[in-house]
Order: C-alpha cells, then structure tokens, then sequence
C-alpha cells in the first residue's frame, strides 16, 4: 500500500478552473446553524493556494444523506456562508452543481471568487459511482483536487469519478493527512504502540489483524476488549459483547504471541448497574461481576496503558476508552490522552469519538496529527488503498 500522491505543484493552476472536493459535512444544530467548522477551516490552506496561484477553485461536497434528491435542509448554503467569513474573499454559491447553467455562473465569476455547488448527493448517481455523473462534474473544470479525507474511502462519483476525466492530485489537507499515516504505517519508529477502543470489537479485527504485523505493542480498551476478555475465559458482566467474535478474538490473540507482539487488556474496569447519566461508578478487577457492566478502564489499566504509550516512538490512536462522555467515565480515555500529550514520538489520532475526547480534554494541539476521516482513517489501518486517493495515483508506464 502506497500512500504517495501527486500533490498541487503537479498541476498547472493559474487561469484554470480547479475542481476542488472539499469535506464540508459538518455539525449542524436544529435551526441548521453550523456548530463546528473544523472541516471547513481544513480546506482553507488549499482553496487559498489555488487562488493565489490564479486559479478559480469551484467547491465540489456533501452533507447529510439526502439519498438521491432535493433536501432544502441539506442545502449547503451555511457551508459557503461561513466560507466567506473564514476566507475573507467572495464565495458564490450555487443551487445546482452541473449543467450549462452551472457553467455559465463560473465563467461569469468575478477573478478571485470561490465557487460553491449545490450538495452533490441531490444525485443519485452520486453515491452509485456513476460515470456519467462524474463527467457532467469534470465538464466544469480544468484540473480536479481531491481535498475531502474525510470521504475518500468511498468510491463516489464527485470523490473517485472526476479523476478519471481531468489531470488530478491531492489537496493540501490529504497529502497532510496521507504523509501523518504513512509515518507511522510505512516507516515507524520503534517502539511502535497502536491503541484501538470503541464499542465493537466487529469495525476493529481488520485493523487489529493488520497493525499485528507492524507494531511492538497493541493496547485495547473501550467496549471491545471484552469479547477478547471473554475469550480468555474472564467474566464480563453484562458488558457489551459479541458472541460471533469470540473465535477471531482467539486468534488475535494467537497471532500475537506468535509474532512477540504484546497485547495489553484491560486488567481491571469502572463498572455500573446501568448505562445512564446518574451511573453510580464502582471499581472492580479483571472479572466483571454479575449485574455490572463496564463502561470505562481501572486505575491500574490507566497506569498500564499511559506507560506504555509515554515510552513508545510511535502511537497511533483510534477509539476512547469508555463512554468518556459521562464524566464518572472518563478517566480511562483521559489518561489515553494525556499520555499522547506526554509521548515524544510521532502521535496520529483518527476516528471521531478520539477526536472529540481530544478537543474535549483540549489536548488536540498536543499531538502530531488529529485526522479529519474517521472512516478513512480507520481503512487506511486495516491496509486499504482508499478510493479517493487510488484514482489519483498516475497509470503505470507500460
């Protein structure tokens, strides 16, 4: 798996109409006001490199999932409004996102504006791939840059299509992002520690499967370490647990110890009765007792967990440790956090809910890199070659 790209300078940007794909689908509250605009201020470094180089950058995203039609709430209007702001240059934007209409809006703007199409997913061959679709996209540029990380796992007509008809490379934010994994993919620094949480261990065994071959340490926490609890024969309570992945969990661990890989698990836990905002929070060891489930790491795993993250050279980090948006049951992922902040290695964080437990504990500026996909991340850690980033790889000569 290669994770090297052209970027902007290989491509002629000056008087040229630069299709740009940027990943605009943020938070928005019920009145459909904007709540975080991290991705939108994530594609400022490109949009302004391709304006000062002379060229017209014509804005290409998706919100929501309107699945094929005109949703007037997943407009994108907020999207360009608060571009506006955040650039400080004009920012058209535009209801519809292909046809001659379209074409027309562009070739009249003023130099130096940004134009912004209509949410791309109206189409429904948005998200089926659809070639033609694609080409009624590239008709309005010269060259494409695909800026958007955050949807280039999926194969969707604005994200892989459009590459396929126009010279094409990665914006700044994904050659960004595609340098962070591949220091710690391809070239790591030993030791090498990964940390995996989040509810089911099911989304994780890929990764686990593939990070296994690489790593000196594999550290497991949140809701999926205890099929692998039960799968050494600890009781687990009533905590979350999935019976059909109990034999790939065995053999994880098998491969593990094969390779000399040490996988540390949860040795003791925060429990409660139930999952609810009063939870009265108790500490138990290994074994879960009957009527309790956990819903965070011990005292002694935070210690385990942060010493090993502290002396590694390289950490990678992708799920909390438990439902760290209760306080009582926070401190496991707290202390994940905290010993990033601490490590003097190359530290990449992906996947939403790390990333949200960063800005929380405001730890984010702490680390080397907080990835902007949370899927994308993730494929990218199970050893996929990301859609999105494969259609820009140049053809092998012949």
């Amino acid at each position: 798996m290669s994770l090297t790209v052209p970027g902007l300078e290989a491509l002629e940007l000056a008087g040229k109409r630069v299709l740009v794909r940027v990943d605009f689908n943020v938070p928005v509250d019920e009145a459909g006001a904007i709540t975080d605009d991290t991705r939108i201020r994530a594609a400022l470094p490109t949009i302004r490199a391709v304006l000062a180089a002379g060229g017209q950058p014509i804005l290409l995203c998706h919100f929501g999932r309107p699945k094929g039609e005109v949703v007037e709430r997943l407009r994108v209007d907020p999207m360009g409004v608060r571009l506006a702001e955040l650039l400080g240059s004009p920012v058209m934007k535009l209801d519809e996102s292909t046809g001659t209409g379209v074409a027309r809006a562009i070739a009249a703007a003023p130099a130096g504006t940004t134009i912004l199409l209509e949410n791309v997913r109206f189409h429904p061959g948005e998200t089926k791939a659809d070639e033609r679709l694609a080409r009624e996209y590239a008709a309005l540029g010269d060259v494409f840059v695909n800026d958007a990380f955050g949807a280039s796992h999926r194969a969707h007509a604005s994200v892989a299509g459009i590459a396929h008809s126009l010279p094409s490379a990665a914006g700044l934010l994904v050659r960004k992002e595609l340098d962070a994994f591949a220091r710690v993919l391809e070239d790591p620094e030993e030791p090498f520690v990964a940390v995996l949480g989040g509810a089911k261990v099911s989304d994780k065994l890929k990764v686990v499967d593939h990070l296994l071959e690489r790593v000196t340490a594999l550290v497991v926490g949140g809701g999926m370490a205890y099929t692998f609890l039960a799968s050494q024969g600890h009781t687990i309570g009533d905590s979350l647990f999935e019976e059909s992945q109990v034999d790939l969990c065995r053999a994880a661990l098998a491969k593990a110890a094969t390779l000399g890989v040490e996988l540390l698990l949860p040795v003791d836990h925060v429990v409660a009765e139930r999952f609810v905002a009063d939870a009265e929070a108790e500490a138990c060891g290994v074994d879960i007792p009957a009527g309790r489930m956990a819903l965070d790491i011990g005292p002694e795993t935070r210690t385990l967990f942060a010493d090993r993250i502290r002396t590694a050279r390289t950490v990678v980090w992708n799920g909390p440790m438990g439902v760290f948006e209760l306080e009582q049951f926070r401190a496991g992922t707290e202390a994940v956090g905290r010993a990033l902040a601490e490590c003097e290695g190359t530290t990449v964080v992906g996947g939403g809910d790390s990333v949200a437990a960063l800005a929380l504990l405001g730890l984010t500026d702490r680390v080397t890199h907080v990835s902007t996909g949370g899927g994308a991340s993730l494929e990218l850690l199970e050893g996929k070659l990301l859609p999105g980033i494969a259609a820009l790889a140049p053809a092998p000569s012949a």
